[in-house]
């Protein structure tokens, strides 16, 4: 399911069974659940143990970082010359080359950058919050909700081009339901639901909620305008303002504009959310200054093999040598994406079978730097997300240096399934083209204030594979168990061994578990 129509399917769940409803439709689907970090007791120490720890995100470092803290020898192997994984902010001057061969270089101005990883951490991540704490990570506020950003959806055949403001829709989409409620109710039609005096009450209620009339109509006025914004604004002295005009419901049901006012409801993206000062890869930084000596960059794993004594993973090293690494026990992060071409011996069929079955999503990410922030200059945007129907399905402005007379960058694109695809496929030069065109529909600016930009698709970063392990009902229930539980002296790590998949959260849980697990194993408690 691609990100839009995950979006609109989630709304539509919420719009007929409220939040609790979404929320628990997104804990099936792996999109939601409570954070459950408990941090880790490694009591008993682990002196003369060796763990082999597999992969330098930051799965793998807080797996290293914990247990060489217990006092195990712990030894990373990392495919990348840089620790982080997912973790990633790319900024001037740094240079990446995808499969398929496109290199590209970052031409962003000094202190702009983009994530093209994850990039906004809910406030009830307490892993995340634990570790930024104890390293002292400074932490923003992520702009997740902005009313005052843009809806925007594409010309239609006869149907024209539309652009309103998110605090629009909400107001709109309010008061038609408020209205059709009220007329149901007083027509009797919830008599055998309601009492006299709830019925009284909701009435009182729907009158605010969706800024109705005395007649309980929701028409244009000064009222209305207070919540779904002017016309023209109120001024001094005998300037009252110019009320708005509301969009009919047909249309808001029709453009599906009611879909995109709904994200600020779920739990994962409620208020407060943050990002790093400076970057996301801040926290990988960080535990890379802790345990860099143990990591050895460019190890391409090839072979993870488990016997009775040991766990022992082949890999070819940086020169292009093929040796080996082993120890005691492995905590193993690598993607399933990549694991899954791993040869694996001495381990049982249902956790070879496992490791193949789950998908990772194709994403795609553009940052795009302007010449001027000119949705904060012309359109009084500062932070939050816009919302679109054209392939590139968002911008997301920058949350911080606001007022800057300089240069801007902005998430121009977060695209998932198909779409992604086929951005993908395109060189950088095409895609680049492609998403400020895409910008430009919605801000007409873009066009002549583009200055440079790069892009990322997630099914093309050798280390990666794609975006995050994508399950279905059917593979959480099948093989989600097996791929969690230990598998003698291996446990995996990551952010597929966690309900919050797709997070920084899932990983540092996934990987203070296995820590957790592991140890209780070479204690001969498990």
């Amino acid at each position: 399911m691609s990100e839009m129509s995950r979006r609109n399917f989630l709304g539509m769940v919420g719009m007929v069974g409220g939040a609790a409803a979404a929320y628990q439709m997104m804990t099936t689907m792996g999109l939601a659940a409570s954070s459950t970090y408990t941090k880790p007791d490694l009591s008993g120490g682990g002196q003369g143990k060796t763990v082999l720890i597999l992969g330098a995100g930051l799965a793998g470092m807080a797996s290293a970082y914990e247990m060489q803290k217990a006092g195990y020898d712990v030894r990373v192997l990392e495919f990348d010359s840089k620790a982080g994984g997912r973790c990633w902010t790319l900024r001037g001057g740094d240079e990446y080359t995808e499969l398929g061969g496109f290199k590209q270089t970052c031409d962003f101005d000094r202190g702009l950058y983009i994530n093209p990883g994850p990039w906004r951490v809910p406030h009830h991540h307490h892993a995340y919050m634990h570790y930024a704490r104890e390293f002292g990570v400074k932490l923003e506020p992520f702009i997740m909700e902005n009313w005052n950003a843009y809806l925007h959806r594409k010309a239609d055949g006869d149907k024209p081009a539309l652009k309103m403001r998110l605090a629009e829709a909400r107001t709109d989409m309010h008061g038609h339901v408020a209205e059709l409620l009220t007329k149901a109710t007083n027509q009797g039609s919830l008599d055998q639901t309601l009492s006299a005096e709830d019925k009284e009450k909701l009435l009182e209620a729907l009158h605010e909620w969706g800024f109705l009339n005395r007649d309980g109509k929701y028409v244009q006025s000064l009222a209305v305008s207070a919540a779904r914004g002017y016309e023209r604004d109120p001024g001094a002295r005998l300037e009252a303002g110019t009320p708005s005009k509301p969009v009919d419901l047909h249309t808001l049901l029709d453009r599906n504009l009611w879909s995109s006012i709904l994200d600020g409801m779920f739990y994962e993206f409620r208020s407060t959310m943050f990002e790093p000062v400076g970057g996301m890869d801040a926290l990988a930084r960080a535990f890379e200054s802790r345990v860099g000596r143990f990591i050895e960059y460019r190890s391409r794993v090839t072979e993870i093999k488990m016997d009775a004594e040991q766990v022992t993973a082949t890999y070819v090293d940086a020169s292009g040598a093929t040796k080996t690494a082993s120890g005691d026990y492995c905590i193993c992060t690598i993607p399933l994406s990549i694991l899954s071409q791993v040869k694996m011996t001495g381990f049982d069929a249902g956790l070879t079978e496992a490791i193949k079955k789950v998908p990772y999503a194709p994403s795609f990410k553009a940052g795009v730097q302007y010449k001027r922030r000119f949705w904060e200059q012309d359109d009084d945007i500062y932070g939050g997300i816009s919302y679109t129907d054209l392939p590139n399905q968002l911008i997301s402005y920058p949350s911080n240096n606001y007022f800057s007379g300089g240069k801007g960058v902005v998430l121009g694109a977060y695209m998932f399934g198909t779409d992604a695809l086929v951005m993908s496929g395109m060189s950088p030069e095409e895609r680049m083209k492609k998403v400020v065109e895409y910008n430009a529909q919605m801000h007409p600016a873009a066009a002549e204030e583009f200055d440079t930009g790069i892009s990322v698709g997630w099914h093309r970063v050798p280390g990666a594979l794609g975006c995050y392990g994508l399950y279905s009902a059917d593979t959480r229930e099948r093989y989600y168990p097996t791929l969690c539980a230990r598998h003698d002296r291996l446990m995996l790590a990551g952010e597929h061994t966690s309900y919050w998949n797709g997070w920084q959260e899932g990983a540092l849980l996934a990987a203070t578990t296995a820590v957790d697990e592991m140890h209780k194993f070479a204690q001969g408690q498990a």
